[in-house]
C-alpha cells in the first residue's frame, strides 16, 4: 500500500506513564529527571478506581502523560492520535476530527450512526460519554490518559467489554503556575494552549482554567469546481474551568465545567482512488487534490458542554465519593459520499466509474445524558474494598438527511431517531492480601438496561411512501465479574492472572432513508482469560510488563455497512474469539537517554458457521464464499474489522546538556499490521500496513522554564487508506499528511 501523513504540533517535556501489557513504557520520564539521571520514577494509575503502583494492578493498563502526550498531538492532532501508541489499541473515524470509533484487542464497532452503541468506553474525569460525538472532546491539559484493556464492567460499568480508556485533566492546587505553548506549521496548521492554576483563598479554594485553540487552512484543491484550497481545514476550541473547594482534611468538592466548538469539514471521501484488484492507490493519485460536485455544501459542526461534580467525604477510614455528571453536544455534518462528480446517466461523471451520486447528513439536534455514581471505598487490616451503585440516563434526538446532487443539492429525504437510554447498576470489587507476597481479589457488578426507542422516514429519496412509526424497546440485565491473584516475586517485580466477563446492552440501529426496517441486536457477553509479569529490573533503570490473553464473545453485536444495498443492520455473531500478547518496556540506560518500546499481536476470529452478510456494490474483489442466501457471503472464520495483528510502537528521547538547560532530540514511531475495513474479505477494501514516525528538535532551559523545538508529524509522508465507502464504488479516505512546524512553550 502507499501511503501519507499526520497531523500538528505541540510540545512539552518531563514525561510519564506506563503501564502493564501495553505502555508503562512512557512513564517514567518527568519523574526520572526527578528522582536520578538513570532512575525510572514510579507510575501511579487508577485503573481501580484508587492510586496505586502500576506494577501493583492486576490488569493490563498502559498510561500516558507529559511528553509522549504532549508530542503525538503535535500538528493539531485530535484524540486519533492515540492509535497504535499503545499495544492492541487503534482508533479510526470516517467523521474526521469527532466520532471516534476506537478498538482495543479488535473488539469495536465500525458502525457510523450517531446512536451507534461501542465496546470501548470512554471515561473523562470520571464521567462515563456514552455518546459516539462527546468522545471526540479534545485532549488539552490532561494529566493522564489510561487504556485498561480486556472488560472492565466491575467497576466501570456499561459496554466496557472491550476496555476503557481513561482521561484525567490537570486538576486546580495550591501553587500558583501554569504554562502556555503556541506552534505552527504546514497548511497553516496552528495551536494555542494554556492553563492557569492556583489559590483563591489559600487552603480552602484553588482554580484552574484551561484553553485550547486550534486552526487548519483548507488544503485540498478541488478539480471539478477548480477551486484552490477547497477543503481540508477546521476551527476548533475548546475551555475547561475547575474549582477545587477543600474546607478541612474530610471534604472536598471538585467543579468542573468545559466547552467544545468545532467547525471544519467531514472526513473527505475520494472516489476510486483504490486501484481494482488491489488495495493500492490509482496511478497518480494526489492527496491534495479531489474532484466533487458537492463538496461545495460539505461542512461540520459541533458543539458540547457539560459540567461535573466530585465530592468526597472522609468518614474517618471508609472514603465516601459522589460524582455527578451533565454532558449535551449537538451536531450537522454534511459530506459528498459518493466521493466524485455527476454519474454514469448524468455525465460528466468521475473520477472513475459513478453509479448514483450520493450526498447526505447526519445530525444530532438535542442530547442530554446525566449519570450519578455513589461509592464506598476503604482499607481494613488486609483488606481493601469498593463498592458502590451507578446511575445513567440519555435522551438523544437524530436526523438524516438525503440531498439530489444533480438537482443542487435539494433535499429530498428525511428519517428521524429518538432513543431513551436508563441504566442502573450496583457493584462491588475487593482485594485480600492473603500473606506479604500474594494477593487476590474479585469483584461483582450487577446491570439493568432499558431503552425506548423510536424512529420514521417522512420523505425517501427513491419516492417510496413514509414509514409508519417504528419502535424497539430492548431491556436485559447481567450480572459481570472479575477474579484476580497477584503474586510478588520481590519487591519490583509482580505476576498475575485475571478472569472477567464482560457485558453490553441490547443495541438499534434505525437509520430509515434507504430501508424500511429497524434492526436490534441482542446483548453481548465476553470471558476473558489473562495473565501477566510486570516488574522494575536493574536497580529501576528499565521497566517491563508483558501479558497473554485469550477471550471469547457471546452474541458478539457486529454492524453490516453499506453493502450492495446501502442499507445499515445490526447482526449477532453466535461466538467470536481473540487470543494473543502484549508487551511494554521501558529503559534509561545511561544518563540523559530514554527509550520505550510497545508491542502486541492480536488473533481475532468471527465463529459463527451461519453468519452471511452482503458485500459491496462498488465493484470490489470479494474473497469469501456465497452464502445460502442470494447475494450474499459466509464470513465465518474471518477477522473482526480494522483489528490488525501487530501493533508496534517506539520512542527514543536523548539530551545534550548546555548551560543550564539542554538541547533534545525526541523521535518515536508507531506500526499497525494489514487491517480489513469491512466483515467481509475483499482484495481491495484492506489496507496492508500504516507506519507513522515523528521527529523533534528542540532546546528546554532549566526547569522546563521555556522550551523552543522545530518538530515533524508522519516524516516519512506514509500515504495509507484508513477506510472505505462499498456501496457506490471503490471509494477511501486516506490519513493526514505530513507537516513541519515550530513550538514555543513557557511554564510559570
Amino acid at each position: 500500500m502507499i501511503r501519507m501523513s499526520s497531523r500538528r504540533s505541540a510540545l512539552t517535556m518531563g514525561a510519564a506513564a506506563a503501564a502493564m501489557a501495553l505502555g508503562a513504557g512512557f512513564a517514567g520520564q518527568a519523574m526520572a529527571q526527578e528522582a536520578g539521571p538513570t532512575v525510572l520514577g514510579e507510575v501511579v494509575v487508577t485503573a481501580q478506581k484508587r492510586l496505586e503502583n502500576i506494577n501493583d494492578v492486576p490488569v493490563s493498563v498502559t498510561a500516558m502523560g507529559g511528553e509522549k502526550l504532549d508530542v503525538i498531538r503535535s500538528s493539531g492532532g485530535d484524540i486519533r492520535v492515540l492509535s497504535s501508541r499503545a499495544p492492541s489499541l487503534t482508533l479510526e473515524s470516517s467523521f474526521g476530527r469527532t466520532f471516534p470509533r476506537p478498538y482495543i484487542r479488535g473488539l469495536g464497532n465500525t458502525d457510523f450512526d450517531l446512536n451507534a452503541s461501542q465496546p470501548v468506553s470512554f471515561v473523562y474525569d470520571d464521567v462515563v460519554l456514552e455518546s459516539p460525538i462527546l468522545k471526540g472532546f479534545p485532549l488539552f491539559d490532561i494529566d493522564q490518559v489510561e487504556v485498561l484493556r480486556g472488560p472492565q464492567g466491575t467497576l466501570f460499568g456499561r459496554n466496557t467489554p472491550a476496555g476503557v480508556l481513561k482521561f484525567d485533566s490537570a486538576k486546580p492546587g495550591q501553587t500558583f503556575g501554569g504554562y502556555a505553548q503556541a506552534s505552527y506549521a504546514t497548511y497553516g496548521t496552528t495551536n494555542l494552549e494554556g492553563a492557569v492554576s492556583g489559590p483563591i483563598v489559600p487552603d480552602v479554594l484553588a482554580g484552574r482554567i484551561s484553553a485550547l485553540y486550534q486552526h487548519r487552512d483548507d488544503w485540498i484543491d478541488n478539480t471539478f469546481t477548480h477551486q484552490d484550497n477547497a477543503t481540508g481545514g477546521y476551527d476548533e476550541y475548546a475551555l475547561r474551568g475547575q474549582l477545587l473547594y477543600t474546607p478541612n482534611s474530610q471534604f472536598s468538592a471538585l467543579a468542573n465545567v468545559h466547552y467544545m466548538h468545532l467547525d471544519g469539514t467531514p472526513q473527505i471521501f475520494r472516489a476510486n482512488i483504490i486501484q481494482k484488484g488491489t488495495n493500492d492507490f490509482v496511478p497518480g493519485f494526489d492527496p491534495e487534490k479531489i474532484a466533487q460536485d458537492a463538496q461545495t455544501r460539505s461542512f461540520q459542526k459541533v458543539e458540547a458542554k457539560g459540567a461535573n461534580l466530585k465530592l468526597t467525604y472522609d468518614l474517618g477510614g471508609p472514603v465516601l465519593t459522589s460524582i455527578t455528571g451533565y454532558e449535551a453536544v449537538t451536531a450537522l455534518s454534511h459530506g459528498d459520499i459518493d466521493g466524485g462528480f455527476g454519474a454514469v446517466f448524468a455525465p460528466p461523471s468521475g473520477p472513475g466509474l459513478i453509479p448514483f451520486p450520493s450526498e447526505s447528513a447526519d445530525g444530532m439536534p438535542y442530547h442530554a445524558q446525566w449519570s450519578e455514581e455513589l461509592r464506598l471505598a476503604g482499607q481494613r487490616d488486609a483488606l481493601s474494598y469498593t463498592v458502590g451503585a451507578f446511575y445513567f440516563f440519555e435522551d438523544v434526538k437524530i436526523d438524516s438527511f438525503d440531498y439530489n446532487t444533480l438537482a443542487g443539492g435539494a433535499q429530498d429525504g428525511y428519517a428521524y431517531q429518538h432513543q431513551k437510554t436508563t441504566s442502573w447498576a450496583l457493584f462491588g470489587n475487593a482485594d485480600y492480601k492473603l500473606t506479604p507476597q500474594w494477593t487476590v481479589g474479585g469483584g461483582l457488578r450487577y446491570s439493568n438496561d432499558k431503552k425506548d426507542f423510536l424512529a420514521q422516514r417522512l420523505v425517501s429519496p427513491f419516492g417510496a411512501p413514509p414509514t409508519p412509526v417504528l419502535r424497539a424497546n430492548p431491556n436485559s440485565d447481567d450480572v459481570s465479574f472479575n477474579l484476580n491473584t497477584t503474586y510478588a516475586l520481590s519487591d519490583t517485580a509482580n505476576l498475575y492472572a485475571r478472569i472477567a466477563k464482560g457485558y453490553r446492552a441490547p443495541s438499534i440501529q434505525g437509520r430509515l432513508l434507504f430501508g424500511d426496517t429497524i434492526s436490534v441486536a441482542t446483548k453481548e457477553t465476553l470471558m476473558s482469560y489473562e495473565a501477566g509479569y510486570k516488574a522494575d529490573l536493574f536497580d529501576r533503570r528499565v521497566r517491563l510488563d508483558a501479558d497473554v490473553f485469550y477471550y471469547r464473545v457471546n452474541d458478539l453485536q457486529l454492524t453490516a455497512v453499506g453493502g450492495g444495498a446501502n442499507f445499515n443492520r445490526l447482526i449477532n455473531a453466535r461466538h467470536a474469539t481473540g487470543y494473543g500478547f502484549e508487551f511494554n518496556g521501558e529503559a534509561q540506560p545511561v544518563e540523559h537517554l530514554l527509550l520505550t518500546a510497545g508491542l502486541s499481536y492480536n488473533h481475532t476470529e468471527i465463529d459463527d458457521p451461519n453468519l452471511v452478510t452482503q458485500p459491496c456494490g462498488g465493484g470490489c474483489t470479494v474473497l469469501d464464499p456465497a452464502g445460502a442466501v442470494p447475494g450474499t457471503v459466509n464470513i465465518d472464520g474471518n477477522s473482526l474489522p480494522n483489528a490488525p495483528r501487530w501493533i508496534a510502537n517506539l520512542t527514543a528521547r536523548y539530551a545534550i546538556p548546555y548551560g543550564e538547560g539542554e538541547f533534545f532530540v525526541f523521535t518515536d514511531w508507531a506500526y499497525r499490521s494489514k487491517i480489513n475495513f469491512f466483515l467481509y474479505n475483499s482484495v481491495e477494501f484492506t489496507d496492508d500496513h500504516l507506519l507513522e514516525g515523528g521527529l523533534r528538535l528542540g532546546y528546554r532551559a532549566a526547569g522546563g522554564k521555556w522550551e523552543a523545538a522545530l518538530f515533524g508529524r508522519n516524516i516519512t509522508d506514509d500515504r495509507s487508506l484508513e477506510g472505505g465507502i462499498d456501496f457506490n464504488n471503490l471509494t477511501g479516505f486516506i490519513n493526514d499528511p505530513r507537516t513541519i512546524g515550530v513550538e514555543v512553550k513557557t511554564t510559570f
